[in-house]
């Protein structure tokens, strides 16, 4: 995994959730699927099952501390939002909201989800997909956020649970 990406997905509530992910790729074109891994403990996976949408975002450099926080902390615990000062705006097509600081956003409807042993591949059918303007007409290229995430992330499973952010030297 090379790139991070932000995932929202919602309870039967409507209320909102953020999951780091590295694992997300484009899996065909006609349709536009993507395929996600996402642990299957994770509280985000059974939402994304529950509700069978999702929102994949992709964030920038600037937004790599958050990417740790989101990574780091459950939603069943945290409101990330809240923690991390994103904001939630309403996707176009789906119940999911959008994160409004990333510069693209692919909402999906559920497709197929297979079990792959300690996580479940949720492929997602992209029902609506679009970016800033800059990024959309070329004159920007997006750096994404790139950095040690799998390793990390994966850290806390083995006993590390410090905030990222408090680590990197951030609030």
């Amino acid at each position: 995994p090379l790139r991070h990406f932000l995932i929202t997905c919602v309870d039967t509530n409507g209320n909102p959730n953020i999951i780091a992910v590295s694992f997300c790729m484009p899996v065909s074109r006609i349709p536009p699927l993507i395929a996600c891994a996402i642990g299957k403990q994770a509280y985000s996976c059974s939402l994304i099952e529950t509700t069978g949408e999702f929102v994949v975002n992709v964030p920038t450099e600037k937004l790599e501390k958050v990417v740790y926080y989101c990574g780091y902390h459950s939603g069943r615990d945290t409101d990330k939002f809240k923690e991390t000062g994103l904001h939630p705006v309403p996707g176009r097509t789906v119940k999911v909201p959008i994160i409004d600081e990333c510069i693209a956003h692919m909402e999906c409807s559920v497709r197929d989800i297979f079990m792959t042993g300690d996580k479940r591949l949720l492929v997602g059918e992209v029902v609506e997909a679009y970016a800033n303007e800059e990024v959309a007409k070329h004159t920007k290229q997006p750096r994404h956020a790139f950095g040690k995430f799998p390793h990390k992330i994966y850290g806390i499973r083995f006993g590390k649970r410090d905030s990222i952010i408090d680590e990197q030297g951030g609030s």
